[in-house]
């Protein structure tokens, strides 16, 4: 009786053993892999910044030099702005996630102002619009959104700031209206936000991050 005890107990020590071991496996392999996930995040994050503005107009660290906004009237999340600098000098700003109305849910934007009000460009982060019709604001798709660039509350004036559909400048796309003017009403949403308070934007201490910027 005593010898079938022992084994028992060496048994369930060993398979303990074993238990504890896999799961520390497990944890580690997790850490690993979240780790580079995140890295993966962060570096699409900045490749996408980049397209709106020349990475060496930049000379600080974007991911750390960062302030979050809590505004619906830019979206129903967070809205986290980056600050781009060079030399200690305000480059630009870069919004994401704002949000626009879409056909099925909201459309997420990233939106860079440079410092002079004049728009760095314009990118959709994710949509669920409808392929074929809505789907022409992902650039893999159309040119559509890179027509943003350049452009800001002087260029066109404001009250251009719609689709031609609505007596605007900017092109609506066949049989899907909805999508452009949404994206149009949002961005110029956003450069009415910064011309009023880009200064205080600049301003305000940067936020310790411990989130992955949305790409």
């Amino acid at each position: 009786m005593a010898r079938l005890d022992r084994n028992i107990f060496i048994s369930a020590a060993i398979l303990g053993i074993f238990g504890i071991l896999g799961a520390a496996l497990v944890s580690l392999t997790w850490t690993a892999t979240a780790e580079r996930i995140a890295l993966n995040q962060q570096q699409a994050f900045l490749r996408n910044v980049y397209k709106l503005i020349d990475r060496n107009e930049i000379d600080n660290d974007l991911l750390k030099d960062v302030i979050t906004l809590h505004d619906s009237s830019l979206a129903k999340t967070d809205v986290k702005v980056y600050r781009a600098r060079r030399q200690g000098q305000p480059v630009a700003l870069i919004f994401s996630p704002v949000q626009g109305p879409g056909y099925a849910s909201p459309i997420n934007m990233m939106v860079a102002v440079r410092y002079d009000g004049v728009l760095g460009g314009v990118r959709v982060l994710s949509h669920m619009e409808t392929p074929g019709l809505g789907d022409k604001i992902d650039e893999e798709r159309s040119d559509w959104i890179l027509g943003f660039s350049g452009k800001s509350l002087g260029n066109p004036p404001p009250e251009k700031w719609k689709v031609k559909k609505d007596g605007g400048v900017f092109d609506q796309f066949t049989g899907a209206t909805i999508t452009p003017r949404s994206i149009v009403a949002t961005v110029k949403k956003v450069l009415e936000y910064y011309a009023k308070e880009k200064e205080n934007l600049f301003k305000k201490p940067a936020e310790p991050q411990t989130e992955v910027p949305m790409h």
